[in-house]
């Protein structure tokens, strides 16, 4: 499809719950949207047939504020940040919050299931699930699977269909331990079917990296404080060991986690001191310096001069 990767990645945005629900409605309108106070308290989860609900369409290439399960029956091609990967057959696709993906069917015949659910959902319940598929995104998302080990995952989203539409009072404590038994069973699996080299895990990281830095800037308000300042805290967010995400970030782009970030914020610290009247300790505190005296040797450091120097030339 002449022009596919560059439409899929102009773009990335969001989708909520909601919206995947909604997306849902259009060719389904029988699909009942989850309560959002409901989600917020208890979590959701959720488990469907993706014959019935995946259209001849290619879906959206965006994050989604949830977590995703899919045991696919099918050819297609899946979108990643710098990577196609193409299925042909059977696979095992896990995805989460923090990567973007976009699944375009080439077969006409969509079979399998998908499972969906919010970290609430699980958090506090398990907290094994933070060291298992879920949380590596820097390894492969996409398992590739056999005839017989897709009778095992076949019948565990099956276990999980049932559940679902039983009265069994503890259903989704069970359906927790149904999805551990599918990220366990997953596991097993992945070593003798890794199918992408380290250097294309080492692409993914350093463009989900890339990623998460951008999406804090521009800095809209006085209000809006940085999040994420340090590698440790890309780490942590990325569910990886900083000495791995340092690695993956140098090896793809020549230059460390912490030069990346600080000339990030020495820029945006540029286009504040350019465009507003905040004064410099309001632009200190949002971009996540507790001191302004701090922020004066950061950005003397980045631009070899202070704020208020660099503001007065630019007048």
């Amino acid at each position: 499809m002449p022009g596919r990767n560059q439409e899929i990645y102009s773009v990335i945005k969001s989708e909520s719950l909601e919206d995947f629900y909604n997306r849902l409605k259009i060719n389904q309108p029988e699909v009942i949207i989850p309560s959002l106070g409901m989600v917020n308290d208890l979590g959701h989860f959720n488990v469907f047939k993706r014959s019935v609900y995946c259209s001849a369409n290619p879906s959206p290439y965006n994050r989604r504020d949830f977590y995703k399960i899919s045991l696919i029956i099918g050819c297609g091609v899946l979108h990643f940040p710098n990577e196609r990967i193409e299925v042909k057959g059977r696979a095992l696709l896990f995805t989460n919050p923090n990567i973007p993906y976009a699944w375009e069917g080439t077969s006409e015949t969509q079979g399998g299931y998908f499972c969906l659910f919010t970290e609430n959902f699980m958090r506090n319940r398990n907290e094994s699930i933070r060291e298992s598929l879920l949380y590596k995104i820097h390894a492969n998302p996409l398992i590739f699977i056999d005839e017989a080990q897709e009778k095992v995952f076949m019948a565990l989203f099956l276990k999980m269909m049932d559940e679902m539409n039983g009265e069994y009072m503890h259903k989704y404590d069970l359906i927790r331990n149904y999805i551990n038994l599918v990220v366990h069973e997953a596991l097993k699996v992945q070593p003798v079917c890794e199918e992408i080299k380290h250097s294309n895990a080492s692409v993914r990281l350093s463009a989900l990296f890339m990623e998460l830095l951008e999406r804090q800037f521009p800095i809209g308000s006085t209000d809006h404080v940085l999040e994420l300042k340090t590698a440790n805290d890309f780490a942590a967010k990325l569910s990886v060991h900083v000495n791995h995400l340092n690695h993956a970030v140098k090896e793809v782009t020549g230059k460390t986690t912490s030069e990346h970030i600080a000339k990030r914020i020495a820029s945006e610290a540029v286009a504040l001191l350019k465009h507003t009247e905040w004064n410099v300790s309001q632009i200190a505190y949002c971009l996540g310096f507790e001191y302004p005296a701090n922020f004066n040797i950061f950005f003397r450091r980045q631009m070899q001069g202070t704020p208020k120097s660099f503001r007065q030339i630019s007048a």
